[in-house]
C-alpha cells in the first residue's frame, strides 16, 4: 500500500511544513536554517529524559516522528483545558522539564525570549500600536535596559514558552501528557512557563496544575508582569497584521502606571486613559 500524504500545516514565513504520511507517521520539514534548531531541541529533551514524540528518522532538515493522533496517545482538545486531571499531567511534564533542564540551560547557549527586549522592538511596538503616545512611554524607553537586565538575571532553566492545547498530547489511559513542537523551546525563568500554561487552563484545571507543580519562586511574577507584555507585543508586531492573541498584552500596556514599574526605581507618571491607534486584528 502506498503511503497517503496529507498536508497538516504550512508556515510560509517560518519555512516549516508538516505532513501526515499515513500509516508511517508525521513529517516536519524546515526549509530555513534558523528554524532547524527544533531538530536539536528534540535531541536535547530526549537526552535529558523528558518525554517527546518518538522520532522514527532524523534528517538535517527533516524529522519523521510518530503520529500522536494514533496509538497510545491522542491529541488534546480545547475541552481538555478545563479538566483538573489534565492540569495535573501537564504539571508533571513541566516539572520534569524545569528540573532536568536547569543544569543544561546554565551551561549552553540557547534561544532566550528575554533577548527580544530591545530598543528596536520597543520602537516597533510604539509605532505599530500607537503606544508611543502613552504617558508611560518615555519612562519605558529610559528603563528598558534595567527591564532587560532584570529579566536576564533570573535563574535559567529549559522553558517551553508556547503552551496551548494544539501542542499537547494525552495518554489514552490518562497516565501521562507530553507537549510537542519545540520551535520556541529555550532557556528562561520558571514563572514564565507557569504563567504561559495558566493562561490556557480553566480555573479548576489551573488550580490542579499549580497544586501538582508545587513550589516555585513567585517573586519572579513582578518582573514577568512587564517582560511578558513586551515579549508578546514584540512577537505580534513582527506580523503584517498583529493577531488577536496579543490584545490582552496591549490592554495591559495601556494601563501601566507607577504601581506596575515601581520595583525598578523612580515612580512613573500615571497612565491616562488613551486610545491606541494600532488596535490588533481580531480575525
Amino acid at each position: 500500500m502506498q503511503p497517503e500524504l496529507t498536508l497538516l500545516r504550512h508556515k510560509k514565513k517560518e519555512g516549516v511544513t508538516t505532513w501526515r504520511v499515513s500509516p508511517i507517521g508525521v513529517v516536519k520539514h524546515f526549509s530555513k536554517p534558523e528554524n532547524r534548531r527544533e531538530i536539536e531541541n528534540y535531541r536535547i529533551l530526549q537526552s535529558l529524559g523528558i518525554p517527546t514524540p518518538r522520532i522514527i528518522a532524523w534528517g538535517e532538515k527533516t524529522l519523521l516522528m510518530e503520529d500522536l493522533s494514533l496509538g497510545a496517545y491522542r491529541l488534546a482538545t480545547k475541552k481538555d483545558m478545563n479538566d483538573p486531571a489534565v492540569g495535573v499531567l501537564v504539571a508533571r511534564w513541566y516539572r520534569l522539564l524545569h528540573k532536568n533542564g536547569r543544569a543544561y540551560a546554565q551551561t549552553h547557549a540557547l534561544y532566550d525570549e528575554s533577548e527580544h527586549i530591545s530598543p528596536e522592538n520597543l520602537a516597533l511596538i510604539g509605532e505599530k500600536t500607537g503606544a508611543k503616545d502613552l504617558p508611560v512611554w518615555p519612562v519605558l524607553i529610559e528603563r528598558l535596559p534595567r527591564i532587560r537586565e532584570a529579566a536576564l538575571s533570573l535563574p535559567r532553566t529549559l522553558t517551553y514558552n508556547d503552551f496551548f492545547y494544539g501542542n499537547l498530547a494525552l495518554a489514552r489511559d490518562k497516565s501521562a501528557a507530553l507537549v510537542f513542537d519545540y520551535d520556541l523551546l529555550g532557556k528562561g525563568y520558571v514563572y514564565g512557563d507557569i504563567r504561559n500554561v495558566c493562561c490556557s487552563l480553566g480555573e479548576k484545571a489551573k488550580a490542579a496544575f499549580l497544586a501538582a507543580y508545587g513550589d516555585f519562586d513567585e517573586s519572579e511574577a513582578a518582573i514577568d508582569n512587564i517582560v511578558s507584555v513586551l515579549i508578546t507585543l514584540a512577537a505580534a508586531c513582527q506580523k503584517k497584521n498583529p493577531p488577536a492573541w496579543a490584545q490582552g498584552a496591549l490592554r495591559d500596556l495601556k494601563g501601566w502606571g507607577e504601581k506596575d514599574l515601581d520595583f525598578l526605581g523612580t515612580p512613573l507618571p500615571p497612565a491616562e486613559a488613551s486610545p491606541l491607534q494600532g488596535d490588533f486584528d481580531r480575525s
